[in-house]
């Protein structure tokens, strides 16, 4: 198959490495045209994947982006903020029933919406879907074993996106569940910035463990309120990335869980970074919309407010763990 993956992030680039290794004729397209220069001439992506060599037949790096918009299959890997500008600029080269894949794991600024949402708002009519779990890039380009959820509502085409994608390495699991898999990527990284702020003062396993639990009660309370299906958040997407963002030194969300739990700045933290940590802008978002369906999530609404800098990590750490007891279930 003929495959296009845009945007040259660490994740679009691993994933672009992949398809082509599998033996699809595969182009990278990069909004800027000297990264595609670079990328294409020196087989690796130095800024954001660094020591991953890319293969030298199979995958064309471009600027083009109508070369890169007439695939089988397009895979979106831009971050959430430039998703809808994305569709909108290749609605035009699209000529027949086009198959979009969202590989972010983030929720629209504007609208709330989830990357599918915003993606059939521009381009009415394409077949959609969503792919993630635990699938850090920095893993996924040494070809380390994953397993991630392919979500969608055309499961025949599913299924042969699949068997294209998968390999021995990259187990795809299906699901028809779009919305759910999409919800838990955005939570979790909320999670994981709880997660990083308990690393970053010092706190332990024992304190790790309490946030990532009682942080999968609350997506689960979220998923309740918006009638997706449950078990997709004990799924890969949910509980497999939960853990996975959680846990690893290849998190962004958590790094800048870790950089504030030590005092930094948001402003700084943010600053200095390569590449976009979705939970800082998916905060907000998950709140306003717990707060409107009455949906208690205290580790999210902390959260916020340290992001907001109206609380400091030490209180907010010690405001989740010192919360009136209740039962387990709750």
């Amino acid at each position: 198959m003929k495959f296009a993956v845009l945007g040259t992030g660490g994740w679009g680039t691993a994933f672009s490495r992949l398809l082509a290794n599998a033996g699809h004729e595969t182009t990278l397209w990069a909004r800027d045209p000297a990264q595609a220069e670079a990328i294409a001439h020196a087989r690796e992506n130095v800024k954001y994947l660094p020591g991953v060599r890319l293969p030298e037949r199979g995958l064309t790096v471009t600027h083009d982006l109508k070369a890169a918009s007439c695939g089988d299959a397009l895979f979106l890997a831009v971050p959430s903020f430039a998703m809808d500008d994305t569709c909108k600029r290749i609605a035009p080269f699209l000529t027949h029933r086009p198959v979009l894949v969202s590989l972010s794991k983030g929720l629209d600024r504007a609208s709330g919406q989830t990357m599918s949402e915003v993606i059939r708002a521009r381009i009415p009519g394409a077949a959609v879907f969503a792919l993630s779990g635990p699938s850090h890039a920095e893993e996924v380009g040494r070809d380390m074993p994953t397993a991630v959820v392919l979500a969608g509502e055309d499961q025949d085409l599913g299924r042969k996106l699949q068997s294209a994608a998968g390999t021995s390495r990259f187990r795809i699991y299906l699901s028809n569940d779009i919305r759910g898999v999409e919800l838990c990527a955005a939570v979790k990284n909320v999670i994981a910035i709880a997660t990083g702020i308990s690393d970053g003062l010092g706190y332990g396993d024992n304190s790790r463990g309490a946030l990532i639990t009682r942080g999968l009660a609350e997506m689960v309370r979220f998923a309740r309120s918006l009638d997706v299906r449950e078990s997709t958040f004990f799924g890969l997407s949910g509980l497999g990335d939960l853990v996975a963002t959680c846990t690893s030194l290849h998190s962004r969300n958590r790094a800048v869980g870790v950089r504030l739990g030590r005092g930094e700045p948001l402003e700084a933290i943010l600053k200095d970074m390569v590449m976009v940590a979705e939970g800082v802008f998916a905060t907000r978002i998950v709140r306003d919309v717990a707060r409107t369906r009455g949906i208690e999530m205290p580790i999210t609404e902390a959260v916020d407010r340290l992001l907001e800098g109206t609380v400091d990590a030490l209180s907010l750490v010690d405001e989740i763990m010192t919360r009136e007891p209740k039962a387990e279930g709750h």
